[in-house]
């Protein structure tokens, strides 16, 4: 029986799977979570991604073992990682045009918390613990994890979390909007799998578009008039959609809508 991977990624109904198999970021997770990223982004065919972890522990940051090991025998190589791996892996996950669905079965900090932030939906067990954990090893943090803790929870609880290293439950992160939807400990992966299911199964470029007039809304770099004309841009595209055309129908006959994703 082969080895199981560090980190996997499959397809299947329209869904593109990335497992993370181990909690702690070494190398060698890196490097397997990077390249199945990349595989899901440059699929064809999913209509929505699922990105898992275990049931014990969604990410926890990076592997302190290796990382002691390094500080040891390459010190000017230790901090390299931010740009060689968790860079290209936070921008695999924004490089995603169709819905990410995350499923958080238990620890969510450090850099974890980072990549769960990219996600789209996260839905967490109730047992899951979210931290940033970096300031507590004495570094700042990476992985766009200020980034998008100021653009889901402002300034003040960004902060909080960032210099005191609060570390909070399932659902407290739901009150501050750091997940979705917080279910059972033993429904977590099913609620996650549904979730991505049921987005699969939708209208997938009116999903791409909604995410772009979000995260163009969300970065403050447009002012309101570019903000408007971007939605005009869209809605002339998606106007001429079969997905679009078929839904008008499908209402005028008050029925339920079947999308192509086209």
């Amino acid at each position: 029986m082969s080895e199981q991977r560090a980190a996997e990624f499959v397809e299947a109904d329209g869904i593109a799977t990335v497992r993370l198999n181990r909690p702690a970021l070494t190398r060698e997770v890196k490097e397997e979570l990077l390249a199945a990223l990349r595989g899901a982004a440059a699929s064809t065919t999913a209509r929505a991604v699922l990105l898992l972890g275990s049931a014990k522990a969604f990410c926890v940051g990076q592997d302190l073992a290796e990382h002691a090991r390094i500080l040891e025998e390459e010190p000017g190589q230790a901090l390299t990682t931010v740009r060689e791996h968790y860079n290209p892996i936070v921008l695999a996950l924004e490089g995603i045009q169709v819905p990410v669905v995350v499923g958080i079965g238990g620890a969510c900090v450090g850099a974890g918390l980072g990549f769960a932030l990219a996600g789209d939906v996260r839905i967490a067990a109730r047992r899951a613990k979210f931290g940033t954990a970096f300031t507590g090893i004495g570094l700042a943090s990476d992985s766009g994890l200020a980034y998008r803790l100021v653009s889901s929870l402002g300034q003040a609880r960004a902060m909080e979390l960032m210099l005191l290293g609060t570390v909070v439950g399932a659902d407290r992160a739901l009150e501050l909007g750091l997940v979705t939807e917080v279910v059972e400990d033993d429904a977590w992966e099913g609620r996650a799998r549904e979730v991505a299911a049921l987005l699969a199964s939708g209208p997938t470029s009116a999903f791409v578009a909604a995410k772009r007039e979000v995260r163009s809304a969300a970065d403050g770099a447009r002012d309101l008039p570019e903000l408007l004309e971007e939605e005009a841009d869209l809605q002339n595209q998606l106007g001429m959609t079969a997905d679009h055309a078929g839904a008008v129908e499908a209402f005028l006959a008050k029925r339920a809508p079947t999308f192509g994703g086209g």
